[in-house]
């Protein structure tokens, strides 16, 4: 027997139909039995109505016993379907704390990105010779885009600064060079010096010799 209303499950719309099934067979049974009585009077019912009521009755147990089963088939679907609803809705939390956890790192990530984009990189602060004078000296990298160009800029200026500092550092070898052949000669000077004291101290001997000679 079908059924109306918003219940589509296939067990609790044969439990629905089974419960007015079972109603509609004690309505028939009472039915019966009242008339039965109505046409006994006072007397015995008749074996005939007997046996029509035992009859009905009969249905009846059965569509009860069978409304029972349904109704505890139905009891342990919904147990376990309310089981399985508690399930769904912790994974439906273990989602969305994954989801919020998801949004805390995409702000992190966004808050990240920002700060290196506004981050000032320490090669926008190198005395770099203008585009143009570059250009003029390294006219092959007049189509290189922006970051590539800045590239050959820096590997330009690294270039020129390692070629000063190796002749700074061929001028400070000439410097301690000089500097070594300076004290060179301040010294053989200052042995001189003390050579020609100790050669005029030998010679004064000589020299009163000669004076009193002459």
């Amino acid at each position: 027997m079908a059924t109306d209303g918003p219940i589509t499950d296939p067990l609790l719309v044969t439990v629905l139909d089974t419960s007015r099934a079972a109603r509609e067979q004690a309505v028939v049974l009472i039915d019966r039995i009242q008339e039965a009585f109505d046409a006994a009077g006072n007397g015995p019912l008749p074996l005939e109505a007997q046996a029509e009521i035992s009859k009905q009755q009969k249905l009846l147990n059965t569509n009860i016993a069978q409304l029972r089963g349904l109704h505890r088939s139905a009891h342990f679907k919904a147990r376990e379907t309310k089981g399985q609803t508690a399930e769904a809705r912790r994974e439906v939390d273990v989602l969305h704390l994954q989801l919020q956890n998801l949004y805390y790192e995409q702000r992190h990530l966004e808050g990240e990105i920002a700060a290196c984009e506004s981050f000032e990189h320490t090669y926008q602060k190198l005395p770099l010779i203008p585009v143009e004078e570059f250009l003029a000296l390294h006219p092959e990298h007049a189509d290189d885009d922006e970051n590539d160009l800045m590239v050959a800029r820096i590997n330009h200026e690294r270039t020129e600064r390692e070629a000063l500092e190796q002749q700074r550092v061929e001028l400070q070898k000439r410097k301690q060079k000089l500097i070594a052949d300076n004290k060179k000669r301040r010294d053989d000077l200052a042995n001189l010096d003390k050579d020609l004291e100790k050669f005029i101290d030998a010679a004064k001997p000589i020299q009163k010799l000669f004076e009193k000679v002459v």
